[in-house]
Order: C-alpha cells, then structure tokens, then sequence
C-alpha cells in the first residue's frame, strides 16, 4: 500500500496533538511496511524543538548530525528520510499555515521563515525544482483570501499555495490512497483526488465547532464540509467527533469510521519516572493545567476551580502550561479572583521541561471544552500522575482509571482535585491502575485500523 499524506504539522514544530499523532502514525506505518509520502506544509527549523525528539531537515541537535537524510525523492524531488522510519518519504512544501498564530503576528514570522528556509537550502547547494518552484509561487500566490481571529492573516493565501504546489508534482508520485489530516489539507487533497482519481481519506482531528464553539469561521467551515463530503472515508479520532461530521456537517454515516489516537511509551521518560518525582515544594501539591490557552480547552474553568480549591485547601500551587489567545485573559482571571499569587503561568514548555513538569505534579487536569480526543491525559499517565478529564472529550471513551466531570461543573471539579490530593490510597490506586491502562494504548493499532480504511476506500473507488 502506498500513500500519499498530508498533514500541516510534525515534530519539532508542533501546535497540538496533531504533530503527535502523525508522527505515531507515521513511524507505525513505516514498520508496518506501508509506504507513506508525507507532504509537509514547510521546513521545521531546529529552534522550534519541543518534547518529541526530532529535528528538521538539516538542523543539528546538541552538536549531533540530525537523523533526517536528504534523498532524491519521487519525480526527483528534494525529500527527506527519517532514519528510524525507512519507509516514509518527507517532501517539504514552503508554506507556512500557523492556523493558531496571531493576525498581527502571522504575516512577519511566514516571511521571516520562508526567507531563512530559501537561503539555508541556496546556501547548501540544495535548492532543487521544489525550491525554484516554491520561490515562484511565493511570488505570485495571491494574497487576497484572508482569515482573522485565532487563524492569523493571510492563513488562506498558505493553503491555496499549498495547493497549487502540491498539485505542480503530485502527479510524479505513485500511490493508491490519498490521507490528509485535518482542513487546512483538504483543498489540496481534493484537488489531487479530482486530477488523479485516487480514493481520498480525510482524517477530523478536530472541527470548527471544537475550536470555536457556535462562532464557526464559515470559510472554515466550508472547507471541512466540503472535504467531508468529497472524502471516499472519514476517519474521526473519536465518536464524539463522529458524531460532530454526521450531525453539524452531514457527512454519511455509512463512511465515517472512528480510530482512536495512541500513544507509545517513552522508555526514556519511563525511567525518568522510576527515579521519582522532582520536588516542588515538601509542603505544597501541585496540579497541572498542560495545553493551549484557547476556548477549547477551557482554561478559564481550570481557574475557577482552583478559586474554590484554594477556600479549602491552602497547601496547593496550579501551574498553567501553555499559550494561547487566552493566555492574558487568564491571567487577569486569575488576579481578579485573588489566586494570581497561587497560579504560576509557565507559558508554552518544550524538550526536558515537559518531563519535569510532570513529575512535579500531583495531579493533571484536562477541563476541555470539546477536546476531540485528548493524547495529554495518556502523557500525564504514562509519567504515573493521576488525570482528572472533562467527559466532553474523546478520551474518555477509551480511559477507565481517570476521573471524569463535565468542563462546566467547577465545583465537581474542584471536589475530585480536593479527593485526590487529601487522599492518598485514592491518588496511589489512580497511578497503579492507570499505569496498567495506559500500556495497553499502541500506535501500531491505530495504524492497522487506517490501512483496513484505506483498503475499504481502494475497493469503494
């Protein structure tokens, strides 16, 4: 099986989840023998490391050669390999979609990026046919699609160069499936379905009523449905998703199939654990809010919730890691409830800080507003913290040893925080049975579980 796919993001550079997922999937995929062109939306540089140890073609890591090899790829493009995935083939497209980056902010940070990427590849003789076209493009892609809000400006013009890019060498690859995440991906894998007349999956991480509620950005909007409904399958990360593409999207039942996200322990993290936790403070519990300041994942609940905590328990610290457009909002929430002193606001956290941070916690809560799945409870379970998540989450389909409350009932919330933190069997039974449950999760099943749709799609075209 071959496969074209798509995606906008993958470590280093990651917004969310979805950089975690493609790379589990990816790497599964490749031991698995499937065959994967992954088509990257731009050239990650080293500086954006987080936590998932990859660097970018090129880039160097503590002095070390990077793992990415050069290779001439399908149709003589410049590609890349990873070297614990032989079986996939990176083509690296200059564009720049930061669906999450800020409109006054966008526009500086893709040129600046796009300029250095240009240089970095003349400089070291490697400016193929994708670079000649990339600088061609970026010349006269139109500008005048723009997006505000939390998708920054000019997120449009990116997609549509993605597109046309994508489009100028697909027909060089050879592949039998078409697998795109999420929408940013769906206008170009709807055209290469429309020249090549190969099956498309399109594969829902997460939607526009997810992201922002029943203020949905119509041209958004627009493009999930019509990638949606042109998609021979639908694969959704969970049935609350599922749910969400049949009923606000009217996509047909009968193609909408569910995989559930994975995770694969770190062994390295996992001894980290068995050397303890790292001490905060002898006297203080801490508790963990870990993800993007945003509607979606509800942090202003996180905070009230605390609020009433803290009326009763006076030995507590919450850490709130993550940015986002509601990163100063928070903040003022906080201050205004008079627990500003008692939250400390980390920002975003990459490499070993992530570790650390989780084995300081006595406990993570994920207070999500309409988190599709959710791979940073398993993360906090796999470092042997205790997890309280919202029910309004796909996770909480396949979790049995969390607690679970709705986002909007603080004070349940702020009761189970209390539970856990005053009660130490219930904290130690939480780490022992989770510690079990979350071995059990594999990327290789969800991996298996995306090729029988892709050979489901095959035989439908």
């Amino acid at each position: 099986m071959r496969v074209l796919m798509l995606g906008w993001e993958f470590p280093p550079f990651i917004s969310g989840g979805l950089g975690v997922a493609c790379y589990g999937l990816t790497r599964a995929m490749s031991e698995l023998g499937v065959e994967v062109f992954f088509v990257l939306p731009r050239a990650v540089r080293s500086d954006l490391a987080t936590h998932v140890r990859l660097i970018a073609p090129k880039a160097e890591t503590n002095g070390n050669a990077a793992p990415w090899v050069p290779i001439l790829g399908p149709g003589g493009l410049l590609s890349y390999r990873l070297k614990n995935m032989e079986n996939v083939t990176f083509v690296p497209v200059q564009v720049n979609l930061m669906p999450y980056a800020t409109a006054g902010t966008y526009a500086q940070r893709a040129e600046k990026e796009r300029t250095a990427f240009l240089e970095e590849m003349t400089a070291e003789g490697e400016l193929r046919e994708i670079g000649r076209e990339q600088q061609s493009s970026a010349a006269s892609g139109p500008e005048s699609a723009m997006l505000t809000g939390q998708y920054g400006r000019n997120l449009m013009s990116e997609v549509h160069r993605y597109t046309k890019l994508l489009m100028a060498f697909a027909h060089r690859i050879e592949f039998d499936v078409i697998h795109a995440h999420d929408w940013m991906t769906f206008p170009a894998a709807l055209a290469v379905a429309g020249i090549t007349g190969k099956p498309l999956v399109v594969h829902v991480h997460s939607t526009e009523f997810d992201r922002s509620g029943d203020n949905v950005n119509q041209v958004v909007y627009d493009i999930e449905r019509a990638g949606m409904h042109g998609a021979t399958k639908v694969i959704a990360v969970s049935n609350l998703t599922r749910n969400i593409c049949i009923s606000r999207y009217g996509a047909d039942p009968e193609k909408v199939e569910v995989v559930h996200n994975q995770i694969d322990i770190d062994e390295t993290a996992a001894e980290a654990v068995q050397e303890g936790p790292v001490d905060f403070d002898s006297d203080e519990r801490l508790v963990l809010f870990l993800g993007r300041m945003t509607m979606q994942k509800g942090p202003e609940y996180f905070v009230a919730a605390a609020k009433k905590v803290l009326e009763k328990m006076g030995n507590v610290k919450f850490v709130m890691a993550g940015d986002g457009d509601m990163f100063r909002r928070v903040i003022e929430l906080a201050a205004h409830l008079g627990i500003g002193h008692r939250i400390l606001f980390t920002g975003f956290l990459r490499g070993d800080d992530v570790q650390k941070i989780f084995r300081m916690a006595d406990l993570f809560v994920m207070p999500s507003v309409s988190e599709p799945f959710g791979l940073v409870p398993l993360e906090a379970m796999s470092q042997n913290v205790p997890v309280i998540i919202s029910k309004q989450s796909g996770v909480s389909e396949v979790l049995t040893h969390v607690l679970k409350v709705d986002f909007w009932d603080i004070n349940e919330m702020a009761n189970k925080i209390i539970a856990v933190l005053r009660h130490a069997p219930l904290q130690e039974t939480l780490k022992k049975h989770a510690h079990f449950e979350v071995r059990k999760f594999s990327w290789h099943d969800a991996a298996n579980a995306c090729v029988k749709v892709y050979e489901r799609a095959v035989t439908q075209a």
